[in-house]
């Protein structure tokens, strides 16, 4: 199949042999009944799997080109589960730009557990193998980054990770499968905030993995049913039902990006302008080489960085809504400084460009002359 069938057929052979149903049902139920120890039909506690998961962890892995996939109650979650992979003493190679809630899990959770975690520039990711010692166990990677859309190679990353037998993850939340497969470009784990663009309706707080190998697989199986922090039915299937519109919502998204991106780079007041389809911006050749399209996902200065100009324009904006998290069908703008990075020390945070004035716009599916409309009576 190629992508666009696989968006709404993937893995979604013989769901419900029961009744034949097109949909498969929200299987809303703790336990199963067995006929004698042992003996029941693949399922038995809804924490270890469950119908409804199991449809969309197929689904997840057939998008991705994986062999196994998985569901959790949220994209934290999910990372959570891929470092408890590791133990005392291992050490993680991760991009210096990326979701302040990753930041925040990996020094203020894991550290404390004897995790150490090196955070460095990615754009050019032979500079990785600076940085592997012999107890570097993970090498974590977002492209494009949070919130400053940087585009990091992950052939070449896979390159550095199998050379010296370390995992390599890649966060593809922004880009999704729709533009990027990592599992094609050689990386062991694709993760992903479900709430964001496979859900696509703001409606659902999930998490996925995607894997080939079995026996990563079988470990990280261990871990979802070992803690728990599974997704729920009704969950699961909400993000089924966003997967099967992703490929056509994803285009518009690209649509309008570009033409946002495409605005903005023209308007006087605004500094810089951070979307991979832009010809100037970092790596974008390798964006066009790994990317079938470049998103929805915009950042963006104002000239003079001002704080308080920031804030202003976020405000004033009425199509766009001023709101946490991305990749729903409506626009949304946020201020990372004081919103999402938050989280971050100031001065670390402005190392990676995520200064007072940054803007992140999560572009949606509306009209697009109505999207720059809305900015250019924002900024003014």
């Amino acid at each position: 199949m190629k992508f666009n069938t696989k968006a709404i057929h993937g893995g979604q052979k013989d769901i419900d042999p029961a009744y034949g149903s097109v949909m498969p049902p929200i299987y809303q139920t703790t336990t199963y009944s067995q006929s004698t120890p042992g003996g029941h039909k693949g399922f038995e506690y809804s924490r270890s799997a469950n119908p409804t998961r199991s449809a969309l962890e197929r689904a997840i892995a057939s998008i991705e080109n994986g062999n196994h996939g998985m569901a959790f109650g949220s994209g934290l979650a999910a990372i959570d589960a891929v470092l408890k992979l590791l133990k005392y003493g291992d050490e993680v190679i991760s991009t210096n730009d990326l979701y302040g809630g990753t930041y925040r899990l990996f020094t203020s959770i894991f550290e404390d557990f004897g995790i150490k975690f090196k955070f460095i520039g990615m754009q050019n990711a032979e500079n990785i193998e600076d940085h592997i010692t012999d107890k570097t166990k993970l090498i974590w990677v977002e492209t494009p980054t949070n919130p400053m859309m940087n585009i990091i190679d992950i052939k070449k990353a896979a390159t550095v990770a199998k050379k010296h037998n370390v995992l390599l993850a890649v966060d593809n939340t922004f880009a999704t499968a729709y533009l990027q497969r990592p599992l094609d470009l050689g990386a062991d784990i694709v993760m992903h905030s479900a709430t964001k663009y496979l859900g696509g309706h703001s409606d659902v707080v999930m998490g996925t993995l995607a894997v080939k190998e079995k026996e990563l697989a079988d470990k990280l199986y261990f871990i979802q049913n070992a803690s728990g922090a599974i997704a729920g039915p009704q969950d699961c299937f909400l993000v089924l039902r966003g997967l099967k519109t992703l490929h056509v919502r994803m285009q518009r998204h690209c649509e309008n990006g570009r033409q946002v991106a495409e605005y903005l780079s023209s308007h006087p007041k605004i500094e810089n302008v951070y979307w991979p389809g832009l010809k100037d911006h970092p790596n974008h050749d390798i964006a066009k080489e790994q990317m079938k399209d470049f998103g929805g996902m915009i950042s963006f200065t104002t000239k003079g960085n001002n704080y308080e100009e920031a804030i202003k324009i976020v405000e004033n904006l009425k199509v766009f809504t001023l709101a946490e998290s991305l990749g729903g069908v409506e626009s949304l703008a946020g201020h990372p400084a004081s919103m999402t990075h938050a989280s971050i020390p100031k001065a670390e945070r402005e190392k990676t460009g995520v200064v007072d004035s940054l803007i992140r716009l999560s572009v949606g599916i509306e009209d697009g002359d109505d999207l720059v409309a809305d900015l250019e009576q924002a900024i003014g």
